[in-house]
């Protein structure tokens, strides 16, 4: 009895099934090519064919799934580049964890769930804690920010359901 394509799909399953345990979105690709390679199993066809098939399909879809993803899933605003990291800082809202201290007046801010060093940007006060503040710039690991001048729209429902109280 030919084992092989039993193997093959036992393998293919096994990849998939793996996949979904998994953040890369790579096993799957491998989980097909175990597939193709199975069915080669089924056609008779030799032990080097079927690796072959197995390998090539799997680095094809590999590679290409780069491709795939920016071209269909990463879509961007026409001239607009994806900011990723420290890149994406500027411009976002955080909040003053701990005051300004020091002849600097060092705070600590929290922004995206970290907490970076921050000193508030030219002419600004010390900061305070509680305080909502736009990161105006990053140098190195330190932020510069400032306080936002506008009352967020999650911040005006709560003001106004303490004013209707």
């Amino acid at each position: 009895m030919n084992w092989a394509p039993y193997l093959w799909f036992i393998a293919g399953a096994l990849f998939i099934v793996a996949e979904l345990f998994t953040s890369g979105f790579v096993l799957v690709w491998f989980g097909i090519g175990s597939l193709v390679a199975g069915l080669m199993a089924v056609l008779h066809l030799g032990i080097g064919a079927q690796m072959m098939a197995f390998l090539v399909v799997s680095s094809s879809l590999t590679i290409a799934s780069r491709t795939i993803f920016e071209r269909f899933f990463m879509r961007r605003a026409p001239g607009k580049n994806l900011r990723t990291g420290v890149e994406a800082l500027p411009g976002q809202i955080g909040v003053v964890v701990e005051p300004s201290r020091g002849a600097l007046n060092e705070a600590a801010v929290k922004v995206f769930g970290a907490i970076w060093t921050a000193y508030p940007a030219a002419g600004e006060l010390p900061l305070d804690v509680g305080e909502q503040v736009e990161v105006e710039r990053v140098e190195g690991a330190t932020l510069y920010v400032r306080r936002v001048s506008r009352e967020l729209p999650w911040r005006q429902e709560t003001s106004n359901r303490h004013l209707s109280s």
